[in-house]
């Protein structure tokens, strides 16, 4: 908990420099509210029934209750972040970090604005949080959901199979080519020269070039769809060139996102490690991907453009444009407690500023006397539950748990007025008159 509260203070601390105001929503939705939103991956959603037999459902993630929000209170722009658990239904992987209950942490920009500027800044958002948590390499890819459909239509994918092909392509980052061609084809019913036509195109990667590229392409100019889509591609590149996050960000056709609802721009953030490859199982559950050297260790972040979901749950069908970021903080947080663990540095699971101890007998209540007089002042203070306790053992305390300074009661300081004020860690000793006790901690504690 105590690497995880640091992990949510920098995230919320982010998307505060950002301008975002929070708002909360309900566990449970009705099952409605959730049902047709997530594609093949509506069956890990939870179902619930109340008393009454009202069907209801745990949120399956942060985004559908924001637009049923939304739409219920008819707001048009709002730039909001949500940290909260979501539930699904599946199967655990404690080393993957994949749960039936985690915590997301959304990030959305919802109104009419002008193309791909929130969309640039939610990038640079993944951008600014994977740098600051230290996690290792990083690389955030982007696609376009109307540059995938423009690709499958011209590549012969009928349309009713759009979406079902679409959700293979998203596989590609735990199974191979040869794989995912097998599944398209004998699974989903898909034509070979099809499935091989799309297979040129979802090798490809690159940046504002590829987006000119394609542009050019004899067979994606051909669909309007994906020339809206490689055109705000183009633009969205010349924004992440001047928010300085290009280095980190790739044009990757094979990206797709399996969630129905998105409608344009998509990305998804994945650790890179340099170094030794995993074992084989572990490179199989998440997937090789990047460069030749490194290693995917699974995604991060993700997110992308939602323009029709608030209109699904507005009586009148109003749209509001939307896009959006989640962080997948579970797999950070494992990342996180493994290097902890690693390292040979304690974690503090306590903030005590200062333990108030004495070295001789009949002292306690001059002891709570002092530690009252901390508390009140908004000192973090701490005492030891003892009506005698031995000096060592209270010495040893704040050692083990971290704690910075130590103030020194006995009968000669009472009668002086001065309390010695130690130096856990140097282990040096000086007396403070007790008036002034209060700011020497303050400023001693603000360096630490």
């Amino acid at each position: 908990m105590a690497i995880r509260e640091k992990v949510f203070s920098t995230i919320v601390n982010c998307f505060k420099r950002h301008g975002a105001e929070t708002i909360d929503t309900p566990v449970f939705e009705l099952k409605e509210t959730l049902t047709g939103k997530y594609g093949e991956d509506s069956k890990l959603i939870y179902d619930l029934k109340d008393q009454g037999g009202e069907l209801l459902s745990l949120r399956y993630d942060l985004t559908v209750p924001f637009a049923r929000y939304l739409a219920m209170n008819k707001i048009t722009n709002i730039k909001r972040y949500h940290i909260a658990k979501v539930y699904r239904r599946d199967n655990p992987a404690m080393t993957r970090g994949r749960y039936r209950e985690f915590y997301q942490c959304d990030f959305d920009i919802a109104g009419q604005y002008d193309p791909m500027i929130p969309d640039a800044e939610c990038l640079k958002i993944v951008h600014e949080i994977l740098s600051e948590l230290d996690l290792g390499d990083f690389r955030i890819k982007v696609n376009d959901r109307r540059i995938l459909d423009g690709m499958f239509a011209v590549c012969g994918v009928p349309d009713d199979k759009f979406r079902t092909i679409c959700s293979t392509v998203d596989k590609l980052d735990k199974m191979s080519w040869e794989d995912v061609r097998c599944e398209m084809v004998k699974e989903k019913g898909l034509s070979e020269e099809a499935a091989d036509q799309i297979g040129e195109y979802v090798s490809m990667q690159g940046g504002q070039d590829l987006a000119e590229r394609l542009l050019q392409d004899p067979k994606m100019s051909q669909s309007k769809q994906a020339v809206a889509g490689l055109t705000d591609m183009k633009q969205l590149f010349s924004f992440l060139q001047l928010f300085q996050v290009t280095d980190k960000v790739v044009f990757d056709l094979s990206l797709a996102r399996g969630l129905d609802y998105y409608t344009g721009v998509i990305y998804e953030a994945i650790l890179t490690q340099t170094g030794p490859i995993p074992p084989p199982a572990a490179a199989e559950q998440n997937g090789a991907g990047g460069d030749e050297g490194s290693v995917s260790v699974g995604s991060v972040a993700g997110g992308g453009r939602y323009d029709g979901l608030v209109g699904m749950f507005d009586p009148k069908g109003r749209k509001v444009p939307c896009v959006g970021v989640s962080i997948g903080i579970e797999r950070v947080f494992s990342i996180l407690e493994q290097k902890a663990e690693a390292s040979a540095e304690k974690v503090r699971t306590t903030e005590s500023q200062v333990m108030v101890v004495s070295a001789q007998k009949n002292l306690l209540e001059e002891r709570l006397k002092l530690t009252a007089e901390l508390w009140n002042a908004g000192i973090k203070a701490e005492v030891m539950y003892k009506k005698n306790p031995k000096l060592l053992s209270q010495l040893q305390h704040c050692e083990d748990s971290g704690i910075p300074l130590v103030a020194i009661l006995g009968e000669q300081e009472l009668k002086d007025g001065v309390v010695k004020l130690r130096t856990v860690a140097s282990r040096d000793e000086v007396d403070v008159p007790r008036a002034e006790l209060v700011e020497e901690i303050k400023k001693r504690t603000s360096l630490v």
